[in-house]
């Protein structure tokens, strides 16, 4: 009889681990393309290919993108093959200046409904925000699973880097956002928040019982260091400033901040780089449709 109970929940067991949807999401700022970081060696055209080799060699299947200019986006999907990307720059709600695009692999997932609203008052039009120094915007799309019909909102910002007021009703309207657009279906946020985990901003996220920080959630975690290294290899901090939030909807399997180096082969080989003054944080999920 015991036999038969232990074979029948060994099954059952199975059954449920076979059931479960397994997908890979991640946040990254790739860090916008400019003269001087070429003048130091951290040239957009040197990294990127790094970045495009990470991104596949890790397996991320959708991820969210900050500082990404039109021509970087490019870049990288010309890179990634079998991947689109959603989104519009901050500056004119066109391809003017930064994106918080979202990577998908078309493989994958299928675009529902995508849309943009900018981090302010006034969320429709391209604008700063309370005491934001700079047009701060969120990308949001309705995802598809193909396989199994599975549907969830993701949503990706990048917060602004001065302004404490608006980090903080930043915060706010994507809990009012979540609330108002969602219907209750399973929510990711990614981004580059600008503050860690003990600020006001994030704490409004992570206490709000609606979104989960998937650090605290993980069952196994990878992540030695910060999320923002400033082109210094030796970066030696736990200050996470690039966050991913989930619904319950999902489970959190693997958590890592992802501090990978890579050789140059153009005058300075030898010296470890960094693909981006930010590391790429990946999250593996599984959820039970």
């Amino acid at each position: 009889m015991k036999k038969n109970v232990l074979i029948t929940t060994l099954c059952l067991v199975i059954v449920q681990m076979a059931m479960a949807q397994r997908f890979t999401v991640g946040s990254y700022n790739l860090r916008y393309d400019n003269k001087s970081d070429s003048l130091h060696g951290n040239g957009w055209q040197r990294r990127y290919p790094v970045i495009a080799n990470l991104l596949r060699f890790h397996g991320y299947d959708i991820f969210g993108t900050q500082e990404g200019l039109k021509h970087q986006l490019q870049n990288l999907k010309d890179s990634l093959p079998g991947f689109a990307y959603i989104g519009v720059g901050r500056d004119d709600g066109k391809e003017a200046g930064e994106h918080s695009a979202i990577f998908y692999n078309t493989q994958l997932f299928k675009v529902e409904k995508q849309g943009n609203f900018w981090l302010s008052e006034v969320e429709d039009k391209p604008n700063k925000g309370w005491d934001a120094v700079l047009p701060r915007i969120c990308t949001w799309g309705l995802f598809k699973e193909i396989k199994t019909g599975f549907t969830f909102y993701m949503f990706n910002l990048h917060m602004d880097h001065v302004g404490v007021q608006a980090r903080a009703e930043s915060a706010k309207l994507i809990l009012k956002k979540i609330r108002e657009m969602t219907a209750g279906r399973p929510v990711i946020l990614t981004g580059d928040f600008n503050v860690d985990q003990n600020s006001e901003s994030y704490l409004l996220l992570a206490n709000s019982n609606v979104l989960f920080d998937a650090y605290t959630t993980t069952k196994l975690r990878y992540a030695l260091t910060a999320t923002f290294n400033n082109f210094k290899p030796d970066v030696t901090s736990d200050k996470r400033i690039d966050h991913v939030f989930l619904t319950k909807d999902f489970i959190v399997q693997r958590y890592g901040i992802l501090d990978d180096t890579y050789r140059s082969q153009d005058g300075d080989t030898g010296v470890a780089r960094l693909p981006s003054d930010h590391f790429p944080v990946l999250v593996e999920v599984t959820h039970g449709r």
